[in-house]
Parts: C-alpha cells; sequence; structure tokens
C-alpha cells in the first residue's frame, strides 16, 4: 500500500489549517492518547531535569539520550552537584555523545544556576535565555515543561511540523522564514496545558511527523495540512542550501604499553575537541609527503620522550602511501585519518586508559582501524564514523 504521503494518495482540497487553541486541543488529545509518556524527565516538574534532556536532546536520538542521561543524573542528581563537579569529569560523562560545546555550556551553565539562581532554575523565559546554552526554544521547553509557563518552542521537530502543516517554504534558519515559524509558534501555544503541548508538539515530530517517511495516516492533523494536500510533504521543510565542507588530513600517532594505556595529550584550543584527550595528530594534505612530515614527528617524539623510536616512525611514514584514510564526518566538516603505532612497556606518566579520560570518539576508530592494520598490513578497508564524534 501507498504512503498516503505520496502524490496519488494526497488529500485534495485541505480544509484550512487550525490555528490557536483549535490546533492545540487537536494535539493536546492526541498525545493523551499517543504520545510518548514514559520518557524519565516527563512528569516529573522538576526544571534540572528537563533541562538536562533538552540540552541533550538537541542534535541527538532520544534512544541515544537516554543512557548518557541516566548516568549524568546518577554522578549529578542536583544541578549543585553538577555545578561543583570539574570539567573534566562533565567532559567524561559526556564523552561519546557529541557536539561537545554542549557539555561546556552545560557545566557553565550548572553554575550560573547555583551562583545567581541559588541552585533553582528561573521560572521566566528572559532569565533561563540567560545563561550559558540556553536559547529562546529550550528557555520556552523547561519553563512550560517544568512550570507550565505559556512560552513557545522551535525546535527542529517543531519547525518540521509548522513548515509542512502550514505549507511554509524556505529554509527554516532563513530570517524571514523563522520570524514566521516564531509567530505561528506563539499564536499556538495555549493558556492551559502548555507544557503537554510543547510535548505534542515535539512527540508528532518524533514519531509521525518525521524527516524521511512520515506516517501521515495516522497524523492527527492530516485532514488539513497543507504540504500533504499540495503532494509537498517530502519537500517540506526546504532544505538547507549545499555547502562544500572543508575536508581535513591527519596522521595520528598511537603509542601504547603493555596494559593497552594509550599516550594521550588534552587539547586546550577551541574547536570540536576542546577539553578532550587525545593522541597525537599532524595535519597534512591528501597527497602527503614522509620526508615534509618527519620533522613534526620528531617534535612530537622529543616532548614525550620517544626519540628512540624515529628511525620506525620514518619506516611506518614510508608505508603510509599505501593505507587508505579512516573518514570521520562531522557535520561542519569531514576528517581524514591514517596512522602510525608504537609499542612501549614501563610506566609513562602521559599515557592513560580510555575509560580514564574524556575522549572522542574517533579515538577508538583509529585504535580499530590500527588493530586492523596489525593483523593484515596489506588491509586498505576505509572505516566510515558518520556525524559521530
Amino acid at each position: 500500500m501507498k504512503s498516503l504521503s505520496s502524490p496519488a494518495l494526497r488529500l485534495s482540497p485541505a480544509s484550512h489549517p487550525m490555528k490557536g487553541e483549535q490546533f492545540a486541543a487537536v494535539l493536546v488529545n492526541w498525545q493523551t492518547r499517543h504520545g510518548r509518556q514514559t520518557l524519565p524527565w516527563q512528569h516529573t516538574g522538576d526544571a534540572y531535569k528537563v533541562w538536562l534532556s533538552e540540552i541533550m536532546l538537541q542534535q541527538t536520538q532520544v534512544t541515544t539520550v537516554l543512557t548518557y542521561y541516566e548516568k549524568l543524573l546518577n554522578a549529578c542528581p542536583k544541578v549543585s552537584d553538577l555545578a561543583a563537579a570539574s570539567q573534566q569529569d562533565v567532559m567524561q560523562l559526556w564523552a561519546g555523545l557529541g557536539y561537545y560545546t554542549r557539555a561546556r555550556n552545560l557545566h557553565a551553565c550548572a553554575q550560573q544556576v547555583v551562583e545567581r539562581f541559588g541552585g533553582v532554575f528561573p521560572r521566566d523565559v528572559a532569565d533561563l535565555e540567560s545563561l550559558p546554552g540556553i536559547g529562546r526554544s529550550t528557555a520556552g521547553a523547561i519553563a512550560s515543561l517544568a512550570y507550565g509557563v505559556q512560552a513557545p518552542i522551535l525546535d527542529g521537530n517543531v519547525k518540521r511540523v509548522f513548515c509542512r502543516y502550514y505549507g511554509v517554504e524556505g529554509y527554516p534558519e532563513q530570517s524571514a522564514v523563522k520570524k514566521q515559524l516564531w509567530l505561528i509558534a506563539e499564536t499556538n501555544v495555549p493558556r492551559a496545558n502548555p507544557g503537554q503541548y510543547n510535548q505534542a508538539l515535539m512527540d508528532l515530530g518524533a514519531t509521525r511527523c518525521t524527516p524521511r517517511n512520515p506516517d501521515c495516516r495516522q497524523c492527527p492533523l492530516n485532514e488539513s495540512c497543507v504540504a500533504l494536500s499540495k503532494g509537498q510533504v517530502n519537500q517540506l521543510p526546504t532544505p538547507k542550501p549545499k555547502k562544500e565542507r572543508p575536508e581535513l588530513y591527519f596522521i595520528s600517532l598511537l603509542v601504547q604499553d603493555e596494559t593497552r594505556a594509550l599516550l594521550l595529550d588534552i587539547q586546550p584550543d577551541k574547536g570540536v575537541w576542546q577539553g578532550l584527550w587525545t593522541p597525537p595528530c599532524v595535519p597534512c594534505d591528501e597527497e602527503h609527503q614522509p620526508a615534509a612530515l618527519l620533522p613534526e614527528f620528531d617534535q612530537i617524539l622529543s616532548r614525550w620522550g620517544l626519540s628512540d623510536a624515529r628511525e620506525e616512525i620514518e619506516e611506518q611514514l614510508q608505508r603510509l602511501q599505501g593505507q587508505s584514510w579512516l573518514v570521520h564526518e562531522l557535520t561542519h566538516r569531514k576528517m581524514h585519518f591514517k596512522v602510525l603505532a608504537l609499542k612501549r612497556s614501563g610506566f609513562h606518566a602521559a599515557f592513560h586508559q580510555l575509560s580514564e579520560k574524556p575522549v572522542p570518539r574517533i579515538v577508538h576508530k583509529l585504535l580499530e582501524q590500527a588493530g586492523r592494520l596489525n593483523e593484515s598490513p596489506q588491509s586498505s578497508m576505509a572505516q566510515q564514523d558518520t556525524l559521530d564524534f
């Protein structure tokens, strides 16, 4: 059977899209019967738990968030606990979830809630927006879900619902389009049950009005959806204009001892891995020349007391031409890695077990790549880690 969203089965003509209290009532009724009811931060009235979930759910699926949410909440059951933790502890709890700026903002926000608001999240949307990492939509979610404040939200799921239901064309992040969507959001949020209404919007976008293969047959708005009536469900929201991502190339040095501890160094500079620990890496270009890379590796070996490995590294650099790039895709860049591997015995203060430090997930992938190369030196298998920090 064809999907209801296919042109052959579109509803035509659509009734006029609902607005305001009428729109909200339909969604609240649907959420009561069909929405998500068992998420651990739901029905708690706890702004701390709502805030944690909202920050974690930015750019991340619920199924992925659940484990991290439980781990962080167990370690820091109150916002004061999170504020008192070290940034390294917070990064360790977050490691693998990606988009690490969220973790740094999470820690800074907790500290400000304690310092400025006595450890209690404010009810006022403007006060919430003044905190690190909390934008207008997140502030509206916290205020409505935790405190019952009549505040609109406009996250990615909600933008998709509004664009399809009201037939809003244009990339949603463009200023004029976003302004139109916020006006819709403000108009529709009801006086009664604003939290359940906002939860309904998020649930609808997550379970029915999904980016791909939306379940239009089970959508409570299908009789008056503009995109459905015009056969535009797969065209809305208008995609982001494509932009070339920069492609970066690195040679990574993996040094392990007999306990499989790895040479790691903290990344102090601003960037996607700020505050995380990684093996030494040397930037290069796609057509890397071993002779050009050796001086930089000489400096790394000297820094870590590994100068006796120079000849071994020089030989490995010569063999890199036959090694495939490991591709690591992030939202705004595409990274390529090749690996050099050394084994060293004995205690070294810079060697750490991966469980001891917050490391990006690419470190695990690099170790897997090194293992494959050790097992099969001729291996040319490249691994891809899509949108995965």
